[in-house]
């Protein structure tokens, strides 16, 4: 698959609207079409998982509401990046969830 990002996108409003665009309509979508063994498929719950990745911890500790507003043109990048990856299977998006979910004390226990 083709890399979102292009040389055109230098600004931090191109790439924050990429950043929109892959979590509230590519990766749901993907989620809702592909037989994939992903454990989210709500736009909110990518924003979570991605934003939560790129600040190493509850995203909005790190960043002020709305946290697309805020973001800086690297954290913008950063996002975008792992959108990519996540699609292209290179970053496990299960993983990603539970490390989100850890940060947040909301794991369920495994019996």
């Amino acid at each position: 698959m083709a890399t979102v990002m292009s040389e055109e996108i230098k600004e931090p409003p191109d790439i924050i609207q990429v950043y929109i665009h892959l979590t509230k309509e590519v990766l749901p979508s993907l989620a809702k079409k592909r037989s994939l063994d992903w454990p989210v498929y709500e736009d909110h719950c990518f924003q979570r998982i991605v934003l939560d990745t790129i600040c190493g911890g509850v995203w909005y500790e790190h960043l002020k509401r709305p946290a697309y507003r805020n973001l800086t043109n690297e954290q913008a990048k950063l996002a975008v990046e792992l959108c990519e990856d996540i699609i292209n299977g290179k970053a496990n998006l299960n993983q990603l969830n539970q490390q989100s979910l850890s940060w947040r004390g909301k794991l369920k226990a495994v019996n």
